[in-house]
């Protein structure tokens, strides 16, 4: 598959989420948790999010992932319990989008480092993958996922 690699500059983005650690294969019950969570939550305030749900991948240990999952807000709301503030910082980000099973990203994360080492940026470490649909209501499309990764 070829990827379309887009550079982008992005301000700061406000966010709830809630962060843990675990095997990749927890991810599913962490992300249904996670969102669900957040969305009950902003209901109680008369809040929407901002963006589509997203994972953010602070290493790429399948044993020991460290990630959050959450939804962007416009302004920044005081977390609750296991949901935290917390913000994307601005900068510059390198983004390709990946349709297919979300086991099967691995390419567009090679694609997305190759495209970086190319052009003289190196990733920070962190990445950002937003879902942009949801195939779960609906079996016959294919999984959308946007790969940002920030850049130095």
């Amino acid at each position: 598959m070829s990827y379309e690699i887009k550079l982008l500059k992005l301000p700061d983005q406000p966010t709830l989420v809630m962060r843990s650690t675990m095997p990749a294969g927890k991810l599913p019950e962490f992300f249904g948790k996670a969102y669900g969570g957040i969305m009950a939550y902003l209901s109680q305030l008369g809040e929407y999010p901002a963006g589509m749900p997203f994972g953010a991948y602070f290493n790429l240990d399948m044993n020991a992932l460290d990630v959050e999952a959450g939804f962007p807000v416009a302004r920044k709301i005081e977390g609750k319990g296991e949901i935290q503030a917390g913000l994307i910082p601005g900068g510059k980000f390198i983004s390709t989008l990946h349709v297919g099973a979300y086991d099967s990203v691995k390419p567009a994360y090679d694609a997305l480092a190759q495209w970086a080492k190319d052009n003289g940026y190196e990733p920070t470490g962190v990445t950002y993958e937003y879902y942009l649909n949801d195939p779960s209501a609906d079996p016959s499309i294919k999984p959308e996922t946007e790969i940002r990764f920030p850049i130095k």
